[in-house]
C-alpha cells in the first residue's frame, strides 16, 4: 500500500546535526522511506468537526520543531520517518478509515507507531488497524475519566470511544487499563463494567504515591492512548478538560518512558489539544514523545520480542489453589512477570498474554499467601 496518498507534507523544520531531527526523515517533499525505520510519526488533525478544536495544525509543527531539537543518547542507531498530517476526509468516518489502514500497514511491518491527534476516540481507529493481525491485543488509557457511557448508543466521541471499542465484534481485545483515573469522574457503574471484564484501573493518588505502580500496565499494552486532560492544568492547560489535579509534567514523562521501554508498545497516541498551545506546552509534549523515543532506544528484548528461556523462575506454593504461582526474572533488565496456566486450546491466540507483567512486590504479595490481584484477573479471561 502507499500510504502516501493519505498525507499532507509539513512546513520546513529547521534540523540540527546530532538531534532527533537529524536521524529522522521528514515529509516536506519527497514522501519518506518509512518501511527502513524504526519508529512512525504521524499527525491527525481531526476532532469530531467540533468548531473550537480546528485548526489547530500549528501545534504539529511546532512540537514537532521542539522535540527535533533533542539529543538521544550517543551511539543509537534509530531510524524515524515522520509522514506528515493525515489529510481530513470528506467527513470524520473517512479519517478514521485512513488511519485505520495506516495502522494496519505500519504494524505488518512491525514499526513503533506514534500519534500526534486530534481527539481521543481516534485511539478507536487505531485500535480497528489490529483486527487483521490475528492475534488479541491490550489496550491502555492514560486518563482522568472513565471515556465509557453506561446503556449508551451515542455516536462516537472522545467521551464514549470505549462503548465502540468495546461492542466491536470480532472483538479481539483481551485487557483494558486505566491509569489515572480520579474518583470523583467515575460513576459506580463503570467501575462494576470494568470489574465483571476484569479489566484494570489504577487512580491517580496510587500513582502519585508511587509511579512504578504504571510500569507493569504499560509493558502489558500493545496501544497506549494518552488524554492531555490527565495532565493537572497548572502544568498543562492545553487539552479539552484539564482539572486541579492530574499528573506532574515529571510524572507524566516517567510514564512515557516506561511505555517506550516496553517491547509490546506498538502504538502510542497523545490526544485532546484544544488551542494553539503556549511554549511550555509545547515543550512538555514534545518531551513526551522524547521520552517514548528514548525508551524505545532501551528496549531489552526479553519478552515478548526475545526469548523467556534466560529468566530465573520463582515458584511459590499456595495452599488453596494447590498450585505453584511461577515468577519470571529477567536478567537483562531486572524486571518481573507472572506465569498464568490456561487450558492447552488447539487456537493459541491467548498465548502471548499467559506470562502477565508484574513487580517485584507482587513476588512478596504472593509468600505471605495472598494472589495477586492481576492473576486472578488474567486466569479468569484465559479460562
Amino acid at each position: 500500500m502507499n500510504l502516501d496518498i493519505y498525507f499532507q507534507p509539513i512546513e520546513s523544520i529547521d534540523v540540527k546535526k546530532n538531534t532527533i531531527g537529524s536521524i529522522c526523515e521528514i515529509y516536506n517533499t519527497n514522501f519518506p522511506d518509512w518501511e527502513s525505520s524504526d519508529i512512525v510519526l504521524i499527525s491527525v488533525d481531526e476532532n469530531l468537526g467540533l468548531p473550537e478544536l480546528t485548526n489547530l495544525e500549528s501545534n504539529h509543527v511546532k512540537i514537532r520543531q521542539q522535540l527535533y531539537n533533542y539529543h538521544l543518547a550517543k551511539g543509537n542507531k534509530l531510524k524515524m520517518a515522520d509522514l506528515g498530517i493525515i489529510k481530513k476526509g470528506a467527513s470524520t468516518s473517512d479519517t478514521y478509515a485512513a488511519l485505520e489502514d495506516i495502522t494496519a500497514e505500519i504494524q505488518k511491518k512491525g514499526k513503533l507507531l506514534l500519534i500526534l491527534g486530534g481527539t481521543q476516540d481516534l485511539t478507536y481507529a487505531n485500535y480497528l488497524g489490529y483486527k487483521k493481525l490475528e492475534q488479541t491485543i491490550n489496550v491502555a488509557c492514560i486518563d482522568q475519566k472513565i471515556d465509557l457511557e453506561i446503556s449508551s448508543e451515542s455516536p462516537i466521541s472522545s467521551n464514549n470511544f470505549i462503548n465502540h471499542l468495546l461492542t466491536f465484534q470480532p472483538s479481539f481485545l483481551f485487557n483494558f487499563s486505566i491509569l489515572g483515573c480520579q474518583q470523583y469522574y467515575i460513576s459506580e457503574e463503570q467501575l462494576n463494567l470494568f470489574d465483571e471484564l476484569y479489566f484494570d484501573y489504577l487512580r491517580l493518588g496510587e500513582l502519585n504515591h508511587n509511579i512504578k505502580l504504571a510500569e507493569p500496565y504499560l509493558r502489558n499494552s500493545d496501544i497506549i492512548s494518552l488524554d492531555m486532560s490527565s495532565i493537572r492544568r497548572a502544568e498543562f492547560s492545553g487539552s479539552t478538560d484539564n482539572g486541579p489535579n492530574g499528573f506532574f509534567a515529571n510524572e507524566i514523562c516517567q510514564i512515557a518512558k516506561y511505555a517506550g521501554i516496553s517491547d509490546k508498545l506498538s502504538s502510542f497516541g497523545a490526544y485532546n489539544f484544544s488551542k494553539n498551545l503556549e511554549y511550555h506546552e509545547v515543550e512538555l509534549t514534545a518531551q513526551i514523545f522524547y521520552f517514548i523515543i528514548d525508551g524505545y532506544c532501551h528496549r531489552k528484548k526479553d519478552y515478548p520480542v526475545g526469548t523467556k528461556k534466560n529468566h530465573v523462575k520463582y515458584a511459590v506454593f499456595h495452599e488453596e489453589l494447590n498450585h505453584n504461582l511461577v515468577f519470571h526474572k529477567s536478567p537483562k533488565s531486572q524486571r518481573w512477570w507472572l506465569e498464568v496456566p490456561y487450558p492447552p486450546l488447539k487456537d493459541f491466540k491467548f498465548e502471548r498474554h499467559n506470562l502477565v507483567p508484574c513487580n517485584y512486590e507482587d513476588y512478596l504479595t504472593s509468600q505471605k499467601g495472598l494472589i495477586p490481584d492481576l492473576w486472578w484477573k488474567t486466569y479468569r479471561k484465559l479460562n
